[in-house]
């Protein structure tokens, strides 16, 4: 049974809510995102006019000028990148131009293993060696400051192009360091991942951002989505047009992918990529072999393209193997630290590549932040993954004395450390950890309460489609229906998942939950349950259902409908049907209270084990106000409690008076 905390609005959401559209599932969620009505086409169908002029960006006219001047000089050039999705799209896009233009061009990115994240010295001097005059970074650099010193000593020139913090004014004496999270770019949005900047950098250098969207859009959404990179703004408008590639015209490396991993007739979105090509395309860069990726990126030979797909793929299945190792491991050793503090976990036998991943697992797991240490001997790299809006990077910066480097984003960070600071630097973490706990956040937060079954439809979930691409800043909407009956539930997938019926009213709802087994559920049909899920539609021999694919679910909690109809407010719609009470369940209520022949004091649940016949307790509380509208009763509350007491009465009374039973009676 679920443990999340849910938060869910208070009111039901109706078709009476909006009476004048045929899309009112689409508004709802536009409004409450609160995106103004004016701007809902923008939203929805972002235009070129989305991309800003990349040479408003600081240090872009240096990077520019420096660059054409090694065009023109012939110099050797190298793109230096970094090992995930982002940084190996960044390097692929930048190189590609770059080669176009008939430089020169090394592509080189660190070995995670042996070199760790961003620049190091050795590779420095040994392109410095090889004749190279110009080195460009992509997804890293801008903490460098030490080894641009040290590539400045050597002849070589910087230019950074880098999406990670920068540590205020602070930066490496560089040619040009291009990143818009300077705190004095004047470009006016900085949500780009690095293949966004380097992006921005080939625009300015052509001149022609149409023409560089047409190259590279494909490369650009893989490394904007697997970097989970807010996808609102201009990234929505990069995104969008990178899906509508990579369905088109996608380069044959990601064609090739694409034909491995996605179903023939089975839409290619965001989450096709986060989580189909992203995973497999990382899997290469944590298991030290970044060079079949790149590979296949830029290869035109539509043979190769096939063989390196397939090699991903196979690298893949090698990664979830170990993973699961780790993740055992890891759960094991949990058990050992405090509850509700922050993770931190040592080991010399994991891979530093697929920590990761495990730090992500762990932090959503127990509802906390996460740090994951390989230890080489006396030293320990690590990756560390946040939990609700805990800023990581402000953590690791005021631990920063028990670390060797550190460096990333609010929600993942990287970090070196020595051994003997293990303890110390857990400790820091903890206090500060204490000091600033993220906000008491719920793990759900349903932004619609569906009250009717209408909203359900094809056409208004079809309509939501037009929300894509989802992802960072741009959620899948997250629904919910209370009090639903459990009609069926049945394992499917070797038991690793559910399929379940869902009655609302009178419309029956096909869902799947993912992930979970029936004896985690705790569920049984028969069961009134809550759901959180969001809405789809299932395409099938062209037929369009509607399928709830479930987030959550848990036994449902009376109480919030009984405050509301206690209060005076009405059921939706969607829960008369389960709500109205026939005449003779009206009798039965009263009749449990004559028998007590005297005022009682009730929760909602305790009324209804009083009673005779199996009520639920909303039904109850609609007996109840339709007596107190009539004159019947007098009805009180106190905190949790009720007090219902009958009143003096001659005859019998007319319960078509209430204006509740009448609402019910006509629905």
């Amino acid at each position: 049974m679920s443990a999340k905390k849910w938060e869910i609005p208070y009111r039901p959401v109706t078709t009476e809510d909006y009476p004048d559209t045929n899309t009112p599932l689409l508004e709802a969620v536009l409004a409450l995102r609160k995106i103004p009505e004016e701007l809902w086409e923008t939203f929805l169908h972002p235009s070129p006019d989305a991309m800003g002029d990349p040479m408003t960006m600081t240090d872009m006219d240096k990077a520019v000028s420096r660059i054409h001047q090694a065009i023109a000089n012939k110099e050797h050039v190298l793109v230096y990148g970094d090992y995930d999705v982002d940084g190996i799209t960044s390097l692929c896009l930048l190189t590609s131009y770059l080669r176009n233009q008939g430089l020169v061009c090394s592509a080189y990115i660190p070995d995670r293993m042996e070199e760790g994240y961003g620049v190091n010295r050795q590779a420095v001097e040994k392109f410095a060696a090889e004749g190279v005059t110009l080195m460009i970074t992509v997804d890293c650099g801008i903490t460098a400051a030490e080894e641009v010193e040290f590539a400045r000593s050597l002849g070589m020139d910087i230019i950074i192009t880098d999406h990670h913090e920068c540590r205020g004014l602070d930066l490496p004496k560089a040619v040009a360091v291009v990143d818009p999270k300077r705190e004095d770019c004047t470009y006016g949005y900085d949500g780009f991942a690095g293949c966004g900047v380097a992006f921005k950098l080939v625009c300015a250098l052509s001149g022609n951002s149409q023409e560089m969207l047409r190259q590279y859009a494909d490369l650009v959404a893989v490394g904007t989505v697997a970097d989970v990179m807010p996808l609102i703004g201009e990234n929505r408008f990069l995104v969008q047009a990178g899906l509508t590639k990579l369905i088109h015209n996608p380069r044959p490396g990601l064609a090739a992918l694409i034909h491995k991993t996605i179903s023939p007739g089975k839409e290619l979105t965001a989450s096709s990529i986060s989580f189909s090509l992203a995973p497999r395309i990382n899997a290469a860069g944590r298991l030290g072999k970044t060079e079949f990726a790149v590979q296949l990126m830029m290869t035109e030979d539509r043979t190769v393209a096939d063989q390196m797909a397939q090699t991903l793929c196979d690298l893949n299945a090698k990664r979830q193997a170990m993973e699961q190792e780790i993740w055992a491991d890891a759960v094991k050793m949990v058990e050992d630290q405090p509850a509700g503090t922050p993770i931190v976990l040592a080991s010399d036998h994991w891979h530093k590549g697929i920590v990761g991943i495990t730090a992500s697992r762990l932090a959503e797991q127990f509802n906390v932040p996460s740090v994951m240490i390989c230890l080489d001997g006396e030293e320990g790299k690590g990756s560390c993954r946040s939990y609700g809006n805990f800023d990581l990077f402000a953590a690791l910066s005021a631990c920063s004395e028990y670390l060797e480097t550190f460096g990333g984003h609010a929600l993942a960070a990287g970090l070196s450390i020595r051994k003997d600071e293990l303890s110390d630097f857990r400790r820091a973490l903890m206090e500060y950890y204490f000091r600033r706990p993220p906000d008491d956040t719920p793990d759900l937060q349903c932004e619609l309460h569906i009250g009717d079954a209408r909203l359900l439809s094809p056409v208004c979930v079809e309509a939501i489609e037009a929300m894509e691409p989802y992802g960072n800043g741009n959620p899948k909407p997250l629904m919910c229906i209370t009090g639903a009956l459990l009609e069926s539930i049945t394992p499917i997938g070797g038991g690793k998942h559910l399929r379940m019926k869902l009655r609302r009213g009178r419309q029956l709802f096909d869902a799947v939950f993912f992930g979970h087994t029936l004896a985690q559920t705790g569920l049984h049909s028969g069961d009134r349950v809550d759901v959180a899920f969001t809405p789809q539609i299932n395409r099938y021999r062209d037929q369009k259902s509607v399928q709830l694919l479930v987030t959550d679910i848990r036994l449902t909690d009376d109480a919030p409908i009984c405050r509301r109809i206690l209060s005076g407010m009405n059921p939706a719609p969607m829960e008369v049907p389960e709500l109205a009470p026939s005449r003779k369940e009206l009798g039965h209520v009263w009749r449990t209270l004559e028998k007590a022949n005297r005022p009682i004091t009730f929760t909602v649940s305790g009324l209804a084990e009083r009673t005779p016949i199996t009520l639920v307790p909303g039904k109850i509380c609609a007996c109840l106000r339709i007596f107190q509208e009539v004159g019947l009763i007098r009805l009180t509350e106190d905190a949790d409690c009720y007090t219902v007491e009958i009143l003096p009465h001659q005859g019998k009374a007319d319960l078509s008076k209430s204006a509740l039973l009448r609402y019910l009676s006509h629905r």
